[in-house]
């Protein structure tokens, strides 16, 4: 039965795929009905799965003596990420029918989306490392063609190739740690690896440990790889809601998190990847506080509440971490899709011409506060608990300069949600004309996020309970919902954490008052909106790249079939390649 359930969650979004495909774009109405039928019932597909959530691989097919068996096994871990992949997906398709009505490239931007949904369902369930890198490889490649989706918008094409480049330098990492795990195991088995990890050479382990901290690095957009996510908010907005908010850029976390047992005895790599988490954490959290553009200060905010995901796993709170994955999906795609009704019908991404949207969204308004709220932290949303918990376990079972510094990080969070909110719907009205609230089906999607920005830290139970039983190595302690409150809200760092959260919100209630200090916080200011010169060093390797490139451009034919040869004969020599390394080493 599970493996009915696998089948239909991949299948169901190519097929949609490839249905709006071959609808046609002269048929936009089909090409929506289609899309969303597809879409709700892939996530239908999925819940169903999370259901049958199994430590075994009820799905496998043949490899092959040379790559193995292809498995998929719907763990609690990959449950999770699949059942948001599918769920979020479908919420943005829904949200898409309004705001693409009139679009040209429907079946473009429907086929790539569903082809994305499925790429993300089947990189989180695979247990072939291999196979999990083609996939990984298939979002980076649907990411770049959605940032581009406005192909004649030079900043949307720039930022689709930034994010392909940046990205790339992780799927090296992660391309060279499957291919030193498999010279020893003879074998890309993720299971396998992960039960006789210790047999590897130190120094072997430790090249792949910190391959593929490289490789989540640049999918999760961390420090100092991570501004490629801003450049990629010239995507269509429900892109940034599924791929850069709730899904592709929590493929790092996921990789962190799967692999933590094998490479936590790793000598600096837990260290590593504290550190990582918390500059990035702080240092986007600044960059937010500084920007004036509606969805590049949600971007900066998915990379610093990312950096508490990657700190959470760099201390060994695999659950919080997990926990909070799960609660920013919810809240950040609610913001990204409340932003998006916001820009399409006032028609700028800019905070300094908006202010007034209160009064003439209340819906809007309402779904965007309760995205806040939960973003903040504040009690009885999602976001608090999740939060809470990743704090204390960062306290109990990290560094000390770690804890505190995440600790003002949350603060800071508090501090530029508020911001962001307030410059949006309450301040002056800066505007020419007027706006009205969000179409039915932008509402459909808003609402039932809403409902999930208040209600999942319910599933705190299930979902500890799931990976506790699928992952064994992982140390994961069951805790069922009503524990999780009552150890909360009897902890005195959750007070402290509540500290945090008011003054943030106080230094916006009182910033005329505090007008003297931020002046002498100036030259971080000014730091934090030039990017930390991250920027260079991102566009920096682009460049490198890009030149490279143009060097190769005399290999280019010009004509298409040639140039598709081209391809296919490099993929099969680069198989051929892989299949003489491994009788070789096998002999």
């Amino acid at each position: 039965m599970t493996s009915i359930w696998i089948i239909l969650t991949l299948a169901l979004p190519i097929g949609g795929a490839l249905a709006v495909w071959l609808i046609g774009d002269h048929r936009p109405r089909a090409q929506h009905i289609a899309a969303v039928t597809a879409a709700v019932a892939a996530a239908a597909a999925a819940l169903g799965m999370a259901l049958f959530a199994t430590g075994g691989a009820p799905l496998q097919l043949a490899g092959g003596t040379i790559y193995g068996p292809i498995e998929f096994r719907p763990d609690g871990l990959g449950v999770l990420l699949a059942v948001i992949a599918a769920v979020v997906g479908c919420l943005s398709v829904v949200f898409s029918v309004d705001y693409m009505h009139g679009e040209h490239g429907l079946g473009r931007y429907y086929g790539l989306v569903l082809l994305f949904i499925a790429a993300m369902v089947g990189l989180v369930l695979s247990d072939n490392l291999l196979v999990l890198f083609v996939f990984w490889e298939i979002t980076a490649l649907c990411s770049y063609a959605l940032i581009s989706f406005y192909n004649d918008d030079p900043r949307a094409v720039a930022g689709g190739i930034k994010a392909l480049i940046i990205t790339q330098v992780g799927g090296v990492g992660l391309l060279a740690g499957a291919l030193l795990m498999h010279a020893y195991f003879e074998t890309y088995s993720i299971s396998t690896f992960l039960a006789r990890a210790g047999d590897l050479p130190p120094a072997v382990l430790g090249l792949v440990a910190f391959g593929f901290l490289v490789a989540a690095i640049a999918k999760s957009a961390q420090v100092p790889l991570h501004s490629w996510l801003p450049d990629a908010m010239e995507a269509p907005t429900p892109v940034s809601a599924l791929i850069h908010a709730a899904t592709m850029v929590n493929a790092g976390v996921y990789l962190l998190a799967r692999f933590y047992p094998a490479f936590a005895p790793v000598p600096g790599w837990t260290t590593a990847v504290v550190i990582v988490g918390v500059l990035s954490a702080l240092g986007a959290g600044l960059m937010a506080l500084m920007a004036n553009d509606l969805k590049r200060v949600l971007a900066y905010s998915t990379i610093s509440q990312l950096g508490f995901m990657v700190y959470a796993v760099g201390t060994g709170a695999i659950f919080a971490s997990q926990f909070h994955l799960l609660s920013h999906a919810v809240f950040k795609a609610l913001l990204f899709l409340a932003a998006g009704a916001i820009i399409h019908e006032v028609g700028t991404r800019d905070l300094r011409q908006m202010g007034g949207l209160g009064r003439e969204m209340p819906f809007v308004r309402n779904a965007f506060v309760i995205g806040a709220l939960a973003l903040a932290g504040v009690p009885l949303f999602n976001g608090f608990f999740s939060k809470d918990l990743l704090l204390e376990a960062g306290y109990t079972q990290g560094p000390a300069w770690a804890y505190w510094t995440m600790l003002a990080t949350a603060g800071l969070t508090a501090l530029y949600a508020a911001r962001v909110t307030w410059l949006v719907f309450f301040a002056p009205d800066q505007r020419k004309r007027d706006a009205k609230d969000a179409p039915v089906m932008m509402k459909l999607s808003l609402g039932v996020l809403a409902v999930g920005a208040v209600t999942t830290w319910l599933l705190t139970g299930p979902l500890s309970q799931a990976l506790a039983s699928t992952l064994p190595l992982h140390g994961v302690r069951v805790v069922s919902t009503l524990e999780m409150v009552v150890e909360v809200f009897s902890a005195p760092l959750t007070y402290l954490a509540l500290l945090a959260l008011a003054l943030g919100l106080a230094a916006w209630w009182w910033r005329g008052q505090l007008a003297g200090v931020a002046s002498r916080l100036g030259p971080l200011a000014r730091a934090a909106a030039a990017g930390f010169g991250f920027d260079q060093l991102n566009d920096a390797v682009v460049g490198v790249t890009q030149r490279i490139a143009a060097a190769l451009a005399l290999t280019q034919t010009g004509q298409l079939n040639w140039n598709i040869a081209g391809l296919l004969g490099g993929l099969v020599l680069v198989l051929a390649i892989l299949t003489a390394v491994s009788l070789a080493w096998r002999g």
